[in-house]
Protein backbone atom coordinates (compact mmCIF):
# COMPACT_ATOMS: atom_id res chain seq x y z
CA UNK A 1 0.00 0.00 0.00
CA UNK A 2 2.91 2.34 0.92
CA UNK A 3 4.18 1.88 -2.55
CA UNK A 4 0.81 2.88 -4.09
CA UNK A 5 0.34 6.40 -1.93
CA UNK A 6 3.66 7.19 -3.08
CA UNK A 7 2.92 6.85 -6.84
CA UNK A 8 -0.46 8.64 -6.10
CA UNK A 9 1.91 11.46 -4.94
CA UNK A 10 3.91 11.06 -8.06
CA UNK A 11 1.02 11.12 -9.92
CA UNK A 12 -0.35 14.69 -8.29
CA UNK A 13 3.11 16.10 -8.61
CA UNK A 14 2.81 15.34 -12.20
CA UNK A 15 -0.55 17.14 -12.69
CA UNK A 16 0.03 20.21 -10.43
CA UNK A 17 3.37 20.75 -12.43
CA UNK A 18 1.22 20.67 -15.61
CA UNK A 19 -1.67 23.30 -14.39
CA UNK A 20 1.07 25.24 -13.46
CA UNK A 21 2.11 25.41 -17.25
CA UNK A 22 -1.01 25.83 -18.01
CA UNK A 23 -1.41 29.09 -15.48
CA UNK A 24 0.14 31.63 -17.70
CA UNK A 25 -2.19 33.78 -20.22
CA UNK A 26 -5.16 32.04 -18.31
CA UNK A 27 -8.59 34.47 -18.70
CA UNK A 28 -7.45 35.20 -22.28
CA UNK A 29 -6.57 31.92 -23.00
CA UNK A 30 -9.86 30.31 -21.62
CA UNK A 31 -12.14 32.73 -24.03
CA UNK A 32 -10.24 32.03 -26.95
CA UNK A 33 -9.05 27.99 -27.17
CA UNK A 34 -11.84 25.67 -26.46
CA UNK A 35 -9.18 22.84 -26.08
CA UNK A 36 -7.33 25.09 -23.75
CA UNK A 37 -10.30 25.32 -21.58
CA UNK A 38 -10.86 21.45 -21.54
CA UNK A 39 -7.67 20.82 -20.94
CA UNK A 40 -7.40 22.91 -17.81
CA UNK A 41 -10.61 21.64 -16.52
CA UNK A 42 -9.91 18.21 -17.21
CA UNK A 43 -6.52 18.64 -14.64
CA UNK A 44 -8.18 20.60 -12.24
CA UNK A 45 -10.48 17.55 -11.51
CA UNK A 46 -7.63 14.80 -12.40
CA UNK A 47 -5.94 16.64 -9.26
CA UNK A 48 -8.90 17.07 -6.97
CA UNK A 49 -10.04 13.45 -7.75
CA UNK A 50 -6.24 12.23 -6.84
CA UNK A 51 -6.16 14.26 -3.64
CA UNK A 52 -9.18 12.87 -2.66
CA UNK A 53 -8.14 9.21 -3.65
CA UNK A 54 -4.86 9.73 -1.59
CA UNK A 55 -7.19 10.66 1.65
CA UNK A 56 -8.86 7.21 0.94
CA UNK A 57 -5.94 5.31 0.39
CA UNK A 58 -4.74 7.01 4.05
CA UNK A 59 -7.07 6.13 5.42
CA UNK A 60 -6.86 2.17 4.97
CA UNK A 61 -3.27 2.64 5.07
CA UNK A 62 -3.55 4.10 8.36
CA UNK A 63 -6.25 1.79 9.20
CA UNK A 64 -9.10 4.15 10.09
CA UNK A 65 -12.62 4.30 10.10
CA UNK A 66 -14.84 4.25 6.61
CA UNK A 67 -15.51 7.21 5.60
CA UNK A 68 -19.37 8.30 3.89
CA UNK A 69 -17.92 11.07 1.20
CA UNK A 70 -15.24 12.56 -0.50
CA UNK A 71 -15.57 14.94 2.24
CA UNK A 72 -15.22 12.90 4.67
CA UNK A 73 -12.02 11.59 3.45
CA UNK A 74 -9.84 14.38 3.74
CA UNK A 75 -12.16 15.73 7.46
CA UNK A 76 -11.01 12.44 8.56
CA UNK A 77 -7.00 13.00 7.84
CA UNK A 78 -7.39 16.19 10.15
CA UNK A 79 -9.69 13.90 13.05
CA UNK A 80 -6.59 11.70 13.21
CA UNK A 81 -4.01 14.41 13.42
CA UNK A 82 -2.40 13.09 9.68
CA UNK A 83 -2.66 16.46 8.90
CA UNK A 84 -3.74 19.50 10.73
CA UNK A 85 -7.28 19.99 11.47
CA UNK A 86 -8.13 23.07 10.36
CA UNK A 87 -5.95 22.38 7.05
CA UNK A 88 -8.48 19.51 6.60
CA UNK A 89 -11.40 21.22 7.06
CA UNK A 90 -10.57 24.37 4.65
CA UNK A 91 -8.81 21.45 2.25
CA UNK A 92 -12.26 19.16 2.34
CA UNK A 93 -13.61 21.69 0.26
CA UNK A 94 -11.99 19.77 -2.64
CA UNK A 95 -14.18 17.28 -2.96
CA UNK A 96 -17.40 20.15 -3.53
CA UNK A 97 -15.27 21.40 -6.18
CA UNK A 98 -14.62 18.22 -7.90
CA UNK A 99 -18.00 17.28 -8.12
CA UNK A 100 -18.86 20.29 -9.21
CA UNK A 101 -16.35 20.04 -12.07
CA UNK A 102 -17.85 16.09 -12.61
CA UNK A 103 -21.62 17.61 -12.59
CA UNK A 104 -21.83 21.28 -13.68
CA UNK A 105 -18.56 21.94 -15.89
CA UNK A 106 -21.03 23.71 -17.64
CA UNK A 107 -21.43 27.04 -15.13
CA UNK A 108 -17.74 27.09 -15.06
CA UNK A 109 -16.49 30.66 -14.24
CA UNK A 110 -13.54 31.46 -15.48
CA UNK A 111 -12.22 34.29 -14.05
CA UNK A 112 -13.00 32.10 -10.79
CA UNK A 113 -10.96 29.36 -11.95
CA UNK A 114 -7.84 31.92 -13.59
CA UNK A 115 -7.95 34.09 -10.09
CA UNK A 116 -8.67 32.08 -7.66
CA UNK A 117 -8.81 28.43 -7.75
CA UNK A 118 -5.48 28.43 -9.87
CA UNK A 119 -3.88 30.54 -6.89
CA UNK A 120 -4.80 27.43 -4.28
CA UNK A 121 -2.84 24.65 -6.38
CA UNK A 122 -0.15 25.80 -3.60
CA UNK A 123 -2.86 24.27 -0.72
CA UNK A 124 -1.87 20.92 -2.94
CA UNK A 125 1.46 20.99 -2.25
CA UNK A 126 0.77 21.41 1.06
CA UNK A 127 -1.37 18.53 1.55
CA UNK A 128 1.22 15.93 0.17
CA UNK A 129 4.05 17.60 2.15
CA UNK A 130 1.39 16.54 5.90
CA UNK A 131 0.62 13.12 4.21
CA UNK A 132 4.78 12.62 3.33
CA UNK A 133 5.39 13.73 6.76
CA UNK A 134 2.60 11.20 7.87
CA UNK A 135 4.28 8.01 5.95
Amino acid sequence: MLHKIEQKIRSIEELLAILDDLKADCKERFLADKIYQGALLHYLYLVSDSSIALAEMMIKYKNLRKSNSYYESIDLLGEYNIIPAEFAYDFAKIASFRNFLAHHYERIDYKEICESTLAKLSEIKLYLEYIRKSL
